[in-house]
């Protein structure tokens, strides 16, 4: 067998069988208006990194939005993006559980520090 029929080979056998996507998401700014709602780093098997996924909220829900550039004419066009339905979904819904854990963890920690009251004041004059 020659070389390149031994890599068409091997190229074949692993499309055939995908290894499973380990899929690490943090999330960096949390913004509470506006269609961006976050921007997290993306960690894929440990190996290779995506930063600047933008967390979008539209009309039809939350999404995440991968990172692009703008060509001459105003389109945008992808940098790095799934290939696959089924990948496009697990990194989407990866994203979004990472996106709304943070944002529990962040009202978690505020119900967690009681409000602060201040002490009632008088203005130090009294009738009567």
């Amino acid at each position: 067998m020659k070389k390149t029929e031994n890599t068409q080979a091997a190229l074949s056998e692993s499309a055939a069988q995908p290894l499973p996507m380990k899929v690490d998401v943090k999330i960096g700014s949390i913004r509470p208006e506006g269609s961006v709602r976050a921007i997290a780093s993306v960690n894929l098997n440990g190996c290779f990194a995506i930063r600047n996924v933008k967390i979008m909220d539209s009309s039809k829900g939350l999404f995440a939005a991968m990172p692009s550039y703008k060509v001459g004419n105003g389109e945008y066009k992808g940098i790095c993006f799934p290939i696959t339905k089924e990948f496009r979904r697990q990194l989407n819904d990866a994203v979004i559980d990472a996106y709304r854990q943070a944002l529990n963890m962040g009202q978690r920690k505020g119900e967690s520090q009681a409000p602060f009251e201040a002490p009632e004041q008088n203005s130090g004059m009294q009738m009567g």
